[in-house]
């Protein structure tokens, strides 16, 4: 009995072990184009791809205008293909290992800043290293708990991604209707004053008319 709660709490941690995941994120700051490369090492790996462009350059700028993103495989076939897009959230199964690129456009006249993230999840084989059937099902439930954990970090760090961009928006917004408010105020108090001096001086010009 003791030995095989060993076996299995030593299974349990090889299993951990052998699910491997890699990830990258980034936010950087875009003039024209900017590329990026990952290397993944294992053919049939799971890779997730999110972007979202928090903000432009210009304050008063917010637009829909969004950037083109391009992913291309090691021997420069072309796996993804986004334009105009302002966020962009996907994944997709390696056909070749090796040196992945990450192409990101900016096609707006305004630096962009864009947030980048990255990650790319690998699973050995258990049935190679461990053979009771038993333990089998244990191990594709602990593998398939790990790639949902990995995934909800994946979701959360987009999510706050749109989140910051949301509220930079609001904040230009707000900034605006601000400026606007204080805008029509000082017009209308001008015109107001413009008002009164041109009502003045036609009353002076009768009153002198009268005299006369």
């Amino acid at each position: 009995m003791e030995a095989c709660s060993f076996s299995s709490l030593l299974l349990i941690f090889l299993s951990l072990l052998l699910s491997l995941w890699s990830a990258a994120g980034i936010r950087f700051v875009i003039d024209r184009e900017e590329c990026f490369s990952h290397s993944v090492p294992y053919e049939g790996d799971t890779v997730r791809v999110s972007f979202v462009v928090i903000k432009a350059e210009n304050s008063w700028h917010y637009g829909d205008e969004g950037v083109d993103f391009v992913v291309k495989s090691p021997h420069g076939d072309q796996l993804h293909d986004a334009r105009d897009k302002t966020s962009e959230k996907f994944e997709f199964i390696v056909q070749k290992k090796g040196l992945h690129r990450f192409c990101f456009t900016n096609n707006s006249p305004y630096h962009e800043t864009i947030d980048f993230d990255i990650q790319v999840g690998h699973f050995t084989h258990f049935d190679q290293h461990a053979k009771d059937e038993h333990f089998s099902p244990l191990l594709e439930q602990i593998a398939k708990l790990e790639d949902a954990l990995y995934n909800i970090q994946f979701e959360q760090h987009w999510l706050e991604a749109q989140t910051d961009r949301q509220a930079l928006v609001n904040e230009g917004m707000s900034r605006r209707a601000i400026h606007k408010a204080l805008f029509e105020s000082a017009a209308l108090i001008g015109a107001s004053i413009l008002q009164v001096f041109l009502l003045r001086r036609l009353f002076e010009r009768k009153l002198g008319m009268s005299r006369v």
